[in-house]
């Protein structure tokens, strides 16, 4: 078995251009609450962005450019893993936190609905009679909110020095800076197709822990 060599770790920012829904278990719903809550932190209220729904949106995005059906694309599946085939992800996503100045704006901002958050009115549209029907409320975390986004990949022995092979350092970062590339042009959480969920993220250069 390889031994681990060493872990790179990438941080930088995730910045909302138009509000985002990423919905909390409908169990939490309070009466005379809204609809569709937004996920938030238990100590402090705080919206936030869980690491699953950011890694597994980079790598769905990755698989639908190389039309990868049921997790066939090899060299997603080496970053990501595979139970299939029992290959270990070498990816961790940390959960995203709004930095401290978005977390004082957003606080008691007067422009807000509830704490940190919008709510927004929506309706379905009956095609045949041309009328709105099934109103809702949708919580959002409202524009130009910035949230700390932070990656660690781990790099085993043998694989940063084969140039010939899909699991060498540069590959992995560069599949991880395509998959963002890919999302800022596309969007997290829901309802993106109705403008929902437009990100922007920006990494810093790779920082090299050793193990």
């Amino acid at each position: 078995m390889n031994k681990l060599s060493h872990k790179v770790k990438l941080t930088g920012l995730l910045k909302l251009h138009s509000g985002l829904h990423i919905g909390a278990s409908k169990d939490n719903v309070q009466i005379g609450g809204v609809d569709l809550p937004i996920i938030r932190r238990k100590d402090n209220d705080q919206p936030y962005i869980p690491g699953s729904s950011l890694k597994g949106k980079i790598r769905c995005l990755l698989e639908q450019k190389r039309g990868a059906a049921l997790g066939e694309s090899g060299e997603v599946n080496e970053l990501f893993g595979f139970a299939k085939t029992k290959t270990i992800s070498k990816l961790i996503v940390r959960d995203s936190y709004l930095t401290e100045e978005s977390a004082l704006f957003l606080k008691d901002n007067r422009n807000t609905d509830l704490p940190y958050s919008e709510v927004k009115f929506e309706n379905t549209i009956d095609r045949f009679k041309g009328s709105a029907g099934n109103p809702r409320q949708i919580e959002r975390i409202p524009a130009g909110a910035e949230f700390k986004v932070e990656f660690i990949l781990n790099i085993w022995e043998g694989e940063s020095v084969n140039a010939e092979s899909h699991k060498t350092e540069a590959k992995l970062k560069g599949l991880i800076t395509e998959g963002i590339t890919l999302l800022n042009n596309d969007y997290l959480g829901g309802s993106g197709t109705r403008g929902y969920g437009h990100v922007e993220v920006t990494l810093n250069e790779g920082e090299k822990i050793t193990t």
